[in-house]
């Protein structure tokens, strides 16, 4: 148990953040599953898909959930599978 106000506080600030994080890790995983599937049913929504993936990424960003690197990274691989897919149909 928190011993002062501004402890208490905290506590409540953690928690309440600590709920949005897991959200929006949760519809990133989501998010890159169904990229993933996507590719692998070799489906025409593979862009589409990607895009929402970049989307979702940025916006995670932007609330503070994960580092800028960490998504950039992630944006980097997806495409390079999406162009790896779209050239092996080829």
């Amino acid at each position: 148990m928190p011993n002062t106000k501004s402890a208490a506080r905290r506590m409540r600030n953690s928690a309440r953040k600590h709920v949005r994080n897991t959200v929006v890790r949760t519809q990133l995983k989501t998010v890159e599953k169904k990229f993933r599937a996507a590719i692998a049913a070799k489906a025409d929504t593979s862009p589409a898909a990607l895009r929402t993936a970049i989307s979702t990424l940025d916006k995670a960003v932007k609330k503070g959930v994960i580092k800028r690197g960490t998504a950039d990274r992630k944006k980097s691989r997806l495409t390079i599978a999406l162009n790896k897919a779209t050239a092996a149909a080829k």
